[in-house]
């Protein structure tokens, strides 16, 4: 319906369309930078431009939940990751236990909550100047010369190459002049905190322009490792990007663009938290286990921040790519092709037991990824009609070599201590599982949305895309350990040497395995909104879309059978079928000085893609399944005023009710883990038979606070210093959020407290670009949590990742 429908309305454009300006303006390639951000109470004078349905607009236009944070409050909020990024909008949510295991997810949905699975899809989409990156690690990098960053809430899937249900952050960089232009920072802090950003623009001929940026953070770590006298958990990164801008004419623009970035800090673990009761024997949970061994952890305060892990730790990343943007003004609209290739090489090391006991001396699955992908769009805008149609190509290949050892401890921590094998360290140590993990994907896809001003009120935004997506991957685990003979053996489930008692053990532990999923299909979605300009300055919306996310294939190993063999049906999941609904109003008052735009969802998803965590040794840490049905549903606001150059204000909110509505097979939590699953069942941390699987629905998402919140003011003085007119301010921001469960099914031992964190800057700053300021973040010093963890085994270690104490600094920016 939706396409006879287009396709008559394109008719109609063609016969009656006149000149206006272009939906993808290619002088935007040279605006000066735009006033700054949508609720966040930066804003000057002048409008709020973006590109969020691939043309310029002013974000109040757009007919969809958006936030947009400007360059400068980026940099003047230390917000330079997404993680940081998290603070200014309360709807979106990150969680980093490594650049590998990173999830970035809106209104609670996106990416299941825990260990990374390269089989499936991300939900949140993040671009770069129109690139796709498929990574989501590129979230833990600095952000590097950015104009602004559009936070897009709600499916995107008929505006952008890669179908995102539940976002997309669109990050636009600062691009090539034909002015000369620079500007640089330097910032240092406590911690050992050293920043610098550079960036200089300019012409190279009358049809030939260049920029060069580039970015360095340093900081020591903020947990001592007494094991090893160093500082881990530490901050190290650089970046570059040069991006050259050809103009043959007004009516074509060509940029390529290059970037690199790389990581190399020791990194990352997470530290002893405390301890649950779990429904295993007490001789093997962690307090009777602690002792047999004589391990003290060194503080049972994680926020101490020490630790005693004596494996070895490193987050190796790095990441880049080069890519070709061509816009082309062909007459009453522009073509843009964007080509782009894209790498990304993982070299991580892990302590897995977070202990200082060699249970687990070697943990890292090392991963390399190319990806190419290609983009076609054309844009048109008319009298009455706007349109964007486009295709998307993406190639992804991903190899991936893990290995995992243990070490002389393993037996007696693993073992039942009733096995006289448990008390023998040689049964378990030098026990190893070497994995070949890889994935091969490709996507295509064609997609457009076309907007219809039906009269001077009312407009009509249907949008459509078809998509296939086809992923193979292989999954082998080799695993070689010591039989009792003092031989070195393949650990099977079958041979000569399957029932060998230390093989035996040694396969509870480390279980072999492969299987080569596949996943391959075709969907089709929809949206449609409707927009209504009740006034000058008000916007009313609502939208319908019917979406999906594509099925994917698990790549972190599944279960085995009673012979050992792989469960080859839960190879691959199903894909997740999307409902959702939205409504808002856009309004600006008191002459413009005031902002508030609100918005009401609903996200009703079926086969929602979830991590299923299971406890036991000798299975896997995790892998994916369907649970039968999810929602996420609430309200958020963005609020700014501005009543003067001389103050501002933003309160910016968010209620977000994402919870399992129906998953009534999913895993237990740790304190009904453990034991066998024979009738009766012990009650909830007592010894004794544990369910086979728990009945989560109606508990909430992991990951998403009910409420959340982020909030600033700055208030500034002309004055003149060191002979310079210009002003001081005085700004702050902060941020608040209920509590979260941080564990797929929650658990009584998992939930992480609400907190708030403060932020403030004192500085002197002048018209002409020059900027000196003081800051601290975390002010108050508040004690928080950004993750905590289920140790494997169901022991019932839990452990954490505290947050940043108070830091401290100060920062000098130039511009010219």
């Amino acid at each position: 319906m939706y396409s006879m429908i287009a396709l008559a309305l394109l008719q109609s454009t063609a016969l009656s369309s006149e000149p206006v300006p272009l939906a993808e303006d290619p002088a935007a390639e040279t605006r000066p930078e735009s006033p700054s951000s949508a609720g966040t109470g930066a804003v000057d004078d002048g409008a709020i431009v973006v590109t969020a349905r691939r043309r310029t607009e002013t974000v109040q236009d757009v007919p969809l939940a958006i936030s947009v944070v400007g360059g400068e409050h980026i940099d003047n909020t230390g917000s330079f990751n997404v993680g940081r990024l998290q603070q200014l909008t309360p709807t979106l949510q990150f969680y980093s236990s490594n650049p590998r295991n990173t999830a970035v997810n809106i209104r609670g949905i996106g990416v299941p909550f825990g260990l990374t699975n390269d089989g499936i899809e991300q939900g949140v989409g993040i671009y770069v100047d129109d690139v796709y990156y498929a990574r989501v690690a590129s979230a833990t990098f600095d952000f590097l010369d950015v104009d602004r960053i559009e936070v897009l809430r709600g499916p995107q899937g008929t505006l952008y190459g890669k179908n995102t249900t539940a976002g997309a952050i669109n990050i636009t960089t600062r691009q090539p002049t034909f002015d000369f232009e620079g500007r640089a920072e330097v910032s240092i802090g406590n911690l050992g905190f050293k920043q610098a950003k550079a960036a200089v623009s300019g012409p190279l001929s009358t049809t030939l322009a260049a920029r060069l940026a580039l970015s360095s953070t340093s900081r020591r770590g903020t947990i001592y490792n007494v094991a090893t006298g160093n500082w881990v958990n530490e901050q190290d990164n650089l970046g570059i990007r040069g991006q050259l801008l050809w103009r043959p004419n007004s009516d074509v623009n060509v940029t390529l663009q290059g970037d690199f970035s790389t990581q190399d800090p020791e990194c990352c673990t997470q530290i002893y938290v405390g301890t649950g009761a779990t429904q295993r024997a007490l001789n093997r949970q962690y307090a009777a286990l602690a002792v047999a061994q004589g391990y003290v952890v060194p503080s049972t305060n994680a926020f101490d921040r020490v630790t005693d892990v004596d494996a070895d730790l490193n987050a190796g990343n790095k990441i880049g790519g080069v890519n070709l943007r061509v816009k082309w003004d062909v007459g009453p609209g522009t073509l843009t092709s964007i080509t782009a290739w894209r790498f990304w090489d993982w070299k991580p090391a892990n302590d897995r037991d977070f202990t200082g006991l060699p249970i687990t001396t070697q943990s890292q699955n090392p991963s390399q990824q190319d990806q190419w992908t290609q983009e076609f769009r054309y844009a048109q805008s008319g009298r009455n009609i706007d349109f964007v149609v486009g295709s998307f190509l993406f190639k992804q290949k991903v190899r991936t070599q893990g290995t995992q050892v243990q070490g002389p401890a393993a037996s007696r921590w693993l073992i039942n201590p009733s096995s006289p094998l448990s008390a023998n360290p040689a049964v378990l140590d030098g026990l190893t599982a070497e994995n070949d993990i890889r994935l091969d994907n490709t996507s295509f896809a064609l997609f457009g949305q076309l907007s219809w001003k039906f009269n001077e009120v009312l407009t009509i935004q249907p949008g459509v895309r078809v998509n296939y997506d086809k992923k193979s991957g292989l999954y082998d685990s080799v695993v070689t350990g010591t039989a009792s003979d003092g031989t070195r053996q393949l650990v099977l489930f079958s041979g000569p040497y399957s029932t060998d008692p230390w093989i035996v053990a040694q396969r509870a532990v480390l279980s072999p395995q492969r299987f080569e999923p596949k996943f391959s299909d075709w969907n089709f979605s929809y949206d449609v909104t409707v927009s209504a300009k009740l006034a000058r300055d008000v916007l009313a919306y609502a939208t319908y879309a019917r979406t999906f996310k594509s099925g994917g294939i698990n790549l972190n190993g599944v279960p085995n059978d009673a012979a050992g063999n792989p469960l080859l049906q839960a190879g691959a999941v199903d894909p997740e079928s999307v409902r959702h609904f939205e409504a808002g109003l856009k309004a600006q008052f008191w002459n413009r000085k005031a902002t508030l735009n609100v918005a009401a969802f609903r996200t009703d998803i079926s086969d929602y893609q979830a991590l299923v965590t299971n406890g036991q040794l000798g299975v896997l840490r995790g892998y994916l399944a369907n649970a039968d049905k999810v929602r996420t549903q609430g309200f958020e606001w963005d609020f700014s005023v501005r009543p003067s150059k001389r103050f501002n204000l933003y309160v910016n909110g968010s209620r977000t009710d994402a919870t399992y509505r129906k998953f009534v097979d999913a895993p237990c939590p740790p304190e009904l883990s453990g034991g066998g699953t024979s009738t009766p069942v012990a009650p909830p941390g007592t010894p004794g038979n544990s369910p086979a699987n728990c009945d989560i629905s109606g508990q909430r998402l992991p990951g998403v606070s009910k409420w959340s919140f982020s909030y600033g003011a700055e208030v500034n003085a002309p004055v003149t210093l060191f002979g310079k007119d210009g002003s001081v301010y005085l700004g702050f921001d902060g941020n608040s959020r209920t509590r979260f469960s941080s564990n797929p099914s929650p658990s009584a031992y998992t939930w992480i407290d609400g907190y708030s964190l403060s932020n403030f800057r004192l500085g002197f700053r002048t018209d002409s670009g020059l900027d000196i300021y003081g800051w601290v973040r975390n002010a108050f010093n508040t004690d928080y949590y950004e993750q905590l963890a289920v140790a494997s085994g169901n022991t019932g270690l839990i452990v954490g990742q505290p947050g940043d104490p108070r830091t401290w600094g100060g920062t000098v920016r130039i511009q010219f």
